[in-house]
């Protein structure tokens, strides 16, 4: 008499493990309301409110209109919460032992921050793709399909080191509250970084020294290269003024250092304890 035997499912590669954990984080993180608002619905909210609804937005500004202005801005807004929530609750995640259930699935830990990683680009990627789109239909105007593609490239590669923010947050404070106001502390970075107005006189000369500024200057550089955008009609008479490249590279270096150095202090708190 013979026993059947059920044949045993092939055991998966560990690029197919880290392929479902990727997406399946994507999905979860989508799928999240409050996720989903932030890096997605409010920015190109805010692109339709400040960049279309103004009534300036067919004004030239560098090389395109007063509507692109606003929407690679608007972009690289949502591509920040982006980076800072992904990289923050990663951590908590960690710090919590989510990682080692993981592990029962063959998700080995470089894989899980491989894959946090990827999924914090994804997540990136998306707010600048919608807002992208929302542009597109609605009047934003680039000089040439280059300079379309450059500046989303640009906006998702200096949001990366945002990634550093949200992980100090997470590291000092080991909580999703943390993250959640860290994300939130972006407003004001975001103010000061000329992202939501321009600005001018002394808030100008604040702003330089605020984290966002060489994030904001350097996403908007294909189209505007360094212009400040005047406020008033005065500000355009008087001439106008242009911001150097290398300040918004130590600007973006200085403060990229800072992040670092945060998470690495914070990091070495924990392992002494």
């Amino acid at each position: 008499m013979s026993t059947a035997t059920t044949p045993r499912a092939p055991r998966r590669t560990r690029a197919q493990i880290l392929f479902g954990f990727v997406c399946w984080e994507f999905w979860r993180n989508f799928r999240m309301v409050d996720a989903t608002f932030f890096i997605i619905v409010l920015p190109v909210a805010m692109y339709l409110m400040f960049g279309v609804a103004m009534g300036v937005e067919g004004a030239r500004a560098g090389e395109g209109n007063v509507a692109a202005y606003v929407m690679t801005s608007m972009a690289a807004y949502g591509a920040v919460i982006a980076t800072t929530a992904m990289a923050g609750s990663a951590a908590v995640e960690r710090t919590q032992g989510w990682g080692r259930q993981l592990n029962l699935t063959g998700l080995t830990p470089p894989a899980y921050m491989l894959g946090k990683m990827l999924m914090a680009v994804l997540m990136a990627i998306t707010p600048i793709v919608l807002v992208y789109l929302a542009g597109l239909v609605t009047g934003a105007e680039l000089d040439s399909v280059e300079l379309w593609l450059s500046s989303a490239a640009l906006v998702l590669l200096v949001a990366v080191p945002f990634s550093l923010y949200g992980l100090a947050f997470a590291l000092l404070f080991r909580s999703e509250t943390a993250v959640s106001a860290a994300s939130g502390f972006l407003v004001i970075f975001a103010f000061f970084g000329n992202l939501f107005i321009p600005l001018s006189g002394v808030l100008l000369e604040i702003a330089r020294f605020t984290p966002l500024y060489g994030v904001a200057m350097l996403a908007r550089w294909t189209q505007t290269e360094g212009m400040i955008v005047p406020m008033s009609e005065e500000e355009a008479m008087a001439g106008i003024e242009y911001e150097s490249m290398w300040v918004l590279l130590v600007n973006l270096g200085a403060w990229t250092l800072i992040f670092a150095v945060v998470c690495l202090l914070a990091a070495r708190r924990r392992t002494s304890r």
